[in-house]
């Protein structure tokens, strides 16, 4: 397999972000093989080959073409301001960035911090939340150990990522507000449909995989039995049923439905599903799913 025929994909070295999105990938029947100090890896059965980097260089990588497409935190993108493309918001590894004082304070909301200082390992995604309230900080740039900068006379505040809370807590902080939501995104060079189509068209074919695998993780599969009768009810019942596969059983008046639930849905359908008699309800994940 040629390299010029090849996208290249820029995905973290490591971490949780690393394995949701090597698993979004695996789920897309793209099978790889690499070891765990390796930084460079050919996909075995599709046109792609990887480069594992710190999540920070990604959205650098992708802007300068070194990689044609990336998977990182919305957040990196933000906070590095390169100019790239991102074509799909992939939902997981979320995590949202917030402001945290000392526990002795009283925080009355944003105009709390104006004129006060802030520690942050991201000041352009803070300075840019600042701006859009109209608040004036001053913004302490800090590279890990943030927790620690209003304990040291540092600042006054910090402005970090947030998961469980727990490291704000150990370190005598209360975590106030939150002003910016990150999620996993695919990003691709600016222009590349007109620089490269041959790499375009191989993007769009692995777009159309994940699209049918994120499309699944949103759906139930069910099949049940249910009274004749009740059919036209069920079909009010589950949005979106335009043509369940019905099958007609052995006992008179009863028939097999098969469809497909929202995820969010499920449980309120499951209830009128009960209600109306039906039987035998099967659930099942479904795996890739098109249009």
């Amino acid at each position: 397999m040629e390299q010029r025929n090849c996208i290249r994909i820029a995905i973290q070295k490591s971490g949780r972000l690393s394995e949701k999105s090597l698993s979004l990938i695996q789920d897309c029947g793209i099978d790889y093989s690499a070891g765990s100090r390796v930084l460079k890896a050919m996909a075995d059965n599709f046109p792609m080959e990887f480069l594992f980097l710190r999540d920070d260089d990604i959205p650098e990588y992708v802007h300068d073409g070194i990689a044609d497409i990336g998977i990182v935190g919305k957040n990196e993108v933000d906070e590095k301001g390169y100019p790239v493309d991102i074509i799909r918001d992939l939902g997981f590894s979320k995590c949202r960035l917030s402001v945290a004082v000392p526990n002795t304070e009283t925080y009355s909301g944003t105009a709390y911090l104006q004129g006060r200082s802030i520690a942050t390992s991201y000041p352009n995604i803070l300075k840019t939340c600042l701006d859009e309230r109209g608040i004036e900080a001053d913004v302490h740039v800090v590279s890990g150990s943030v927790e620690i900068a209003p304990t040291i006379g540092l600042a006054d505040a910090v402005f970090d990522i947030v998961s469980t809370g727990s490291t704000l807590v150990s370190n005598g902080l209360q975590e106030v507000e939150t002003l910016y939501k990150s999620s996993a995104v695919l990003i691709a060079r600016q222009g590349i449909e007109d620089t490269a189509p041959e790499k375009y068209k191989i993007i769009q074919k692995l777009l159309v995989r994940i699209d049918a695998v994120m499309r699944a993780r949103h759906y139930k599969y069910i099949l049940f039995n249910l009274p004749k009768e009740h059919i036209e009810e069920v079909s009010r019942i589950i949005p979106g049923m335009k043509s369940p596969t019905v099958t007609p059983l052995y006992k008179e008046g009863w028939i097999s439905v098969q469809t497909v639930v929202k995820e969010d849905d499920f449980w309120e359908v499951l209830e009128a599903l009960q209600s109306l008699g039906a039987q035998g309800i099967l659930v099942t994940s479904i795996e890739k799913m098109t249009r």
